[in-house]
């Protein structure tokens, strides 16, 4: 069984990180969706409900791929997390070059931990390589439009939190 890896903070899950899931699911039989606690970036959203969210935006995406798709809290190092979840193979979406700078980094440190566990890298679709999580919280804490960046679920949620 091939089982891939792919991490982030998905806080909240958007448009773009579901192309990317979309597409690594013709890559590998499972896929494990690393949702990092890092607390250093102060997620909106705990981890509890980032993990729901996950899990509710990626249940039709499983079923119509025929892909098992899991969501997998960690806190430990990317490399530990993949070792831990049996992945040979960690994705990563790149958005733009800046993207890329940084990843080639990160490729090279995991490398140099474990060289058995190749990285892939998948070019988000150019509707959503402007879509950052970030942003997109930005644009829900001021009040603009997000429901082009996250499914109706995401954006209820980013409503609701913003509503108070």
């Amino acid at each position: 069984m091939r089982i891939g890896l792919y991490p982030g903070t998905f806080d909240p899950i958007t448009l773009g990180h579901l192309d990317i899931i979309r597409r690594a699911c013709s890559l590998v039989d499972r896929l494990v969706i690393g949702v990092a606690i890092n607390r250093d970036k102060g997620p909106m959203f705990d981890l509890e409900e980032r993990v729901a969210m996950v899990e509710a935006e990626c249940a039709p995406l499983s079923n119509g791929t025929g892909c098992e798709i899991v969501a997998h809290p960690f806190e430990n190092l990317l490399i530990d997390c993949a070792r831990d979840v049996d992945a040979s193979v960690i994705i990563r979406g790149l958005r733009a070059v800046a993207d890329f700078e940084y990843e080639y980094q990160m490729v090279g440190m995991n490398r140099a931990l474990d060289n058995s566990i190749e990285t892939v890298f998948l070019m988000a679709e150019a509707q959503h390589q402007a879509i950052a999580s970030k942003l997109v919280k930005e644009i829900a804490r001021l009040g603009g439009d997000v429901s082009k960046f996250v499914t109706p679920a995401v954006n209820q949620a980013l409503l609701t939190r913003f509503s108070g």
